[in-house]
């Protein structure tokens, strides 16, 4: 198991918790999607992009909002 350097990870979460959270509401939800539209803007389809598993990160934590808020996409 890889030694974790709580304090590095500190560090480095206090930067990205502005732009890397669970939305629970509709405000909270637009902010994120935000986010990821400036990733793709930048990031576009590049897999090896250093960004793009945050992509995957942002993209499931949008799709598990949505699954529980949105109804018409429940509906689909």
């Amino acid at each position: 198991m890889q030694n974790l350097d709580v304090q590095r990870e500190e560090t480095a979460w206090s930067s990205l918790s502005g732009d890397v959270f669970v939305p629970h509401n509709e405000a909270e939800y637009d902010r994120i999607v935000a986010v990821l539209d400036h990733l793709i803007d930048e990031v576009g389809e590049d897999e090896t992009h250093p960004l793009a598993s945050l992509m995957e990160v942002l993209s499931v934590l949008i799709e598990r909002y949505e699954a529980e808020h949105v109804p018409e996409l429940m509906a689909s």
